[in-house]
């Protein structure tokens, strides 16, 4: 089984003007199914992909996973939250000054006016292109899209042969797979199994992993 990883900062897919899938950042993925390739080769890919260090530490190192991405986050939600971790106690609230009151009332009411510009500006965008499926984007993830193509072999001749890639009965099981295995460890979106995708992305680097399972 074959995989193109990417780091992204935004990736989604779409079919026929239709949202399949998306995730405000983490990883793309692009994956391809062998002929012979069984579940033991989906759960090496599986257990590969989330723990890949290829994210940016506090240095600029690429020393962190997405899982790590993923924990830092919850974290930093939970401390927002009054949540002291060096001594695991919530911290103490205290009560606002009426000054402070209303510097915060008007600070919300200005951040309030601008959100409602922005999602009124996104709205008259995406309502002429893309018509937004109920499945929310995950705001951290991967987003798995299956590519048979990354078992073309274009060695001899100009067009490429497909004898590698394993039939779509076998293709989408393995495909499935990976989807559900893969959501029980880090939040998951996907494409279309057999669909004409268009994926739109940006890549964060850029940085693209090849992996394969038999090597």
């Amino acid at each position: 089984m074959k995989a193109v990883v990417q780091r992204v900062i935004d990736a989604s897919v779409t079919v026929d003007g239709v949202l399949k899938g998306a995730v405000a950042s983490g990883l793309l993925v692009y994956l391809g199914v062998a002929r012979d390739d069984t579940t033991h080769d989906a759960d090496w890919l599986i257990e590969k992909i989330p723990h890949l260090r290829i994210f940016d530490d506090e240095n600029g190192k690429m020393n962190l996973s997405l899982l790590d991405i993923i924990v830092n986050q919850q974290k930093e939600v939970v401390n927002d939250s009054g949540v002291n971790h060096e001594n695991g106690v919530v911290n103490t609230i205290r009560p606002l000054t009426e000054a402070q009151r209303a510097r915060r009332s008007r600070g919300f009411l200005k951040l309030l006016n601008s959100l409602r510009v922005l999602r009124a500006s996104n709205r008259r965008l995406h309502r002429a292109s893309v018509r937004v499926s109920s499945s929310p984007a995950s705001p951290i993830g991967v987003l798995a899209v299956s590519q048979f193509t990354l078992l073309g072999d274009a060695r001899k001749g100009r067009r490429p042969t497909w004898d590698k890639a394993a039939p779509p009965e076998k293709a989408r099981e393995l495909y499935l797979y990976f989807i559900e295995k893969m959501s029980a460890k880090v939040p998951c979106s996907s494409g279309e199994f057999q669909a004409h995708m268009k994926v739109s992305y940006t890549n964060d680097g850029p940085v693209t992993i090849l992996l394969d399972s038999r090597e």
